[in-house]
């Protein structure tokens, strides 16, 4: 396996921060991992005390065409610096790095910002990928991850990997585990291969991944077997259409725990700090009916506040569209309890019009209009 080995530094104290400007780097030490991400963004979890590898890569891949797949091994060079932030905007640390395509410059030319928010005492973390259109036309993407699990530093198989439609959860599992989950959209697929050499060469084995039209939902690996290697995940979401200069703000979590049960607790609390993070808000009255309220204020900018109140459990979601259809933002997807929420929706990334937003709960869906005004 051609992978490139980082050495990590013990520092005797409660924690450490390493934050290596020169090299662009950030190597964060919490209670119980360790987060590193690379001068192009690629992050990396190791388990602690014992600084063994459990993720070997996460990165995000944009693809408008068999030839045309952003990804960081051929295309990302440096826009702002990897940096640990001296003042976090969510969560007790927050790494932060933008990549652009111009490595390669090979279409589509996008902007990735990627945001890391860590906790001091969690197993698990939240990306922020922030994909901006750089390119002169509107373009139509499939937004997915490469994810390379390496469960305890070790790639001889006996990896099984499983997805969950019910709980939207990518579980990796060996004696301990990963998982990963989306939390602001929900995945349309998922693919599953070994890992070979220079796999990621040229963009067709990432497109054929990210139109995948199934989930690749029980896989293991066979420690028998001499070409057996880690397993490469490419979970996509639906396409998105992406004006110029307008962008796609993708929310996702990954845990790590000694095992299963451990890792599904750690990815739960990454769900209640999503949460947080996207300020929803809880009323304590149980409604009787279905409802989608309006939003206010309307026109808005660049904040609004959007209410919705279910009668029983269900999974929901909220989704923006433009004037002509297309989905632009994903405001909530998840599972509620019966009650009234109140969410926050920033259109920060967005241009100045008409959209339309719409709650499907169950079999109850509405849409409204909505305006934001810069």
């Amino acid at each position: 396996m051609k992978k490139c080995f980082f050495y990590v530094i013990a520092i005797i104290c409660f924690f450490a921060v390493t934050n290596q400007e020169a090299l662009s780097q950030a190597d964060l030490y919490l209670d119980h991992i360790n987060v590193y991400v690379t001068k192009y963004g690629r992050i990396a979890i190791y388990s602690l005390p014992d600084t063994t590898r459990q993720v070997y890569k996460t990165a995000i891949l944009v693809g408008t065409g068999p030839t045309t797949v952003s990804d960081l091994e051929n295309d990302y060079e440096v826009e702002e610096p990897t940096q640990l932030l001296a003042t976090p905007t969510f969560g007790d640390y927050e790494i932060y790095g933008s990549y652009n395509n111009t490595f390669s410059s090979n279409p589509p030319d996008v902007l990735v910002k990627q945001n890391v928010y860590c906790w001091q005492n969690q197993s698990s973390i939240i990306v922020k990928y922030t994909i901006i259109n750089r390119e002169s036309n509107t373009i139509d993407a499939i937004i997915g991850h490469e994810l390379i699990p390496e469960i305890q530093h070790t790639y001889e198989g006996n990896d099984t990997v499983t997805y969950s439609n019910l709980t939207r959860i990518i579980s990796v599992t060996k004696d301990e585990a990963v998982g990963y989950k989306p939390l602001s959209d929900n995945f349309k697929s998922l693919g599953v291969f070994i890992y070979y050499d220079e796999y990621w060469l040229g963009d067709t084995i990432f497109y054929n991944m990210l139109t995948h039209n199934s989930f690749d939902s029980l896989f293991i690996t066979d420690p028998n077997d001499p070409n057996v290697d880690s397993p490469v995940l490419i979970p996509a979401y639906n396409s998105r259409v992406i004006a110029t200069g307008d962008s796609v703000v993708i929310y996702f979590a990954i845990a790590y725990g000694k095992n299963e049960e451990a890792m599904l607790a750690s990815l739960e609390e990454a769900q209640q700090k999503y949460n947080q993070l996207t300020a929803v808000e809880t009323e304590s009255n149980i409604p009787s009916e279905y409802a989608l309220e309006q939003n206010f204020p309307n026109p808005f900018n660049p904040e609004t506040s959007i209410k919705f109140s279910i009668p029983q459990r269900e999974y929901v979601s909220v989704v923006v569209y433009n004037n002509l259809g297309q989905e632009v933002a994903t405001a909530v997807s998840q599972e509620f309890e019966a009650g009234s929420y109140r969410l926050k929706f920033e259109g920060t990334e967005l241009s100045s019009g008409v959209y339309f937003y719409t709650i499907k709960a169950g079999n109850f869906v509405q849409t409204k209009k909505m305006v934001l005004m810069k």
